[in-house]
């Protein structure tokens, strides 16, 4: 028996002890209201408002003709890092969204997550991908083509903090990753990424800041974006902004997973489970690439070709030797990204 079915048999369990301490109790679940709605809360990164608010709407009505069961989803939304540290910190999330499985894993290091999460949904719990691309003002005055491009004299970049945003980190490796490939020496690596650092002039806590940084307040020559952000702004401003698709960029990864103490807790362990596996049902496919994401599903994914560039080169975070590794060489107190930053 693989984990997925232990862990329904778990939330069957779990589920018929609560009902029955409810009779027991002639009270309410937390999670459920007096018509039966169940209540769970998605504790998500910034730029998937619009992803989630559309599939929210869709699995509420599949769920139902599904079990007849309303559920009803809270959401929230922040830099994940910065979400991440706030269910270690409380928030009652039942499942988590983040942009990054090491995001996941500070959570699971809680106590809050079981281990093994990773393989609890298909493709490392990973129901979508996504990549770094440049968002510029229409007519691209400064000639921004590659990375190489972002070093120049001049040049204003907008990209969030890694300190608090998982799109930051996607940023900076899918950057480092451009320099080691051209060359090779660490320390000339370095040097390219500080003179790149050197450019940012608003560091936003979050993806979404930065997205309105650059289009809202007229900031930069240049955002460092989330594919889907770029896709969103140039489909909502094609006479304002165009997309810029670098020579190499990276495979992100946003990661799910089910907040097995809250969840358990709040007895909704089944519900949290089902909304995180409907993801990557056909439906929910095809919702994920309307919204500028690539569908994990790779036949769907072709359905979106005249979307995404497919055949950009993609680095992955096995490169790096995976998000621990990668995350303690780069981004904790004291790391790369502090050493080039000047912090």
């Amino acid at each position: 028996m693989d984990r997925k079915q232990i862990k329904k048999i778990v939330s069957i369990i779990t589920m018929l002890v609560l009902a029955v301490s409810m009779l027991a109790s002639c009270g309410g679940s937390k999670s459920e209201s007096e018509d039966g709605t169940v209540k769970i809360t998605n504790v998500s990164y910034d730029p998937t408002r619009e992803l989630y608010a559309a599939y929210n709407e869709w699995f509420s009505g599949k769920y139902e003709e599904e079990t007849g069961t309303k559920v009803e989803i809270v959401q929230s939304h922040g830099g994940s890092g910065s979400q991440a540290r706030s269910v270690v910190e409380g928030s009652d999330a039942d499942v988590v969204t983040l942009a990054l499985a090491h995001d996941i894993t500070l959570i699971e290091q809680a106590g809050l997550i079981e281990s093994g999460w990773i393989d609890e949904f298909d493709r490392q719990s990973s129901p979508y991908t996504s990549t770094i691309v440049f968002l510029v003002r229409k007519g691209n005055e400064k000639g921004i083509e590659d990375w190489d491009d972002l070093i120049k004299p001049g040049v204003e970049i907008i990209t969030p903090d890694p300190k608090s945003s998982g799109a930051a980190c996607w940023n900076f490796l899918a950057a480092w990753n451009y320099a080691s490939e051209k060359y090779g020496d660490e320390a000339k690596v370095k040097d390219f990424m500080s003179k790149l650092y050197g450019n940012v002039t608003v560091m936003d806590s979050g993806a979404r800041g930065s997205t309105t940084t650059f289009v809202e307040n007229g900031q930069g020559d240049v955002l460092v974006s989330w594919e889907n952000e770029a896709i969103q702004t140039a489909s909502e401003y094609p006479d304002d902004y165009e997309i810029v698709t670098p020579s190499v960029s990276i495979l992100a990864q946003p990661s799910v997973a089910v907040v097995d103490e809250n969840a358990g807790k709040n007895g909704t362990a089944e519900v949290a489970h089902d909304y995180l596996e409907h993801l990557y049902t056909e439906d929910a496919q095809r919702i994920i690439g309307e919204y500028g994401y690539r569908p994990s599903d790779e036949e769907i994914l072709k359905e979106f070709k005249e979307k995404f560039d497919l055949d950009i080169k993609l680095c992955n975070i096995d490169d790096f030797g995976g998000w621990d590794a990668a995350y303690e060489r780069f981004f904790k107190d004291g790391g790369v990204f502090d050493e080039i930053y000047g912090n």
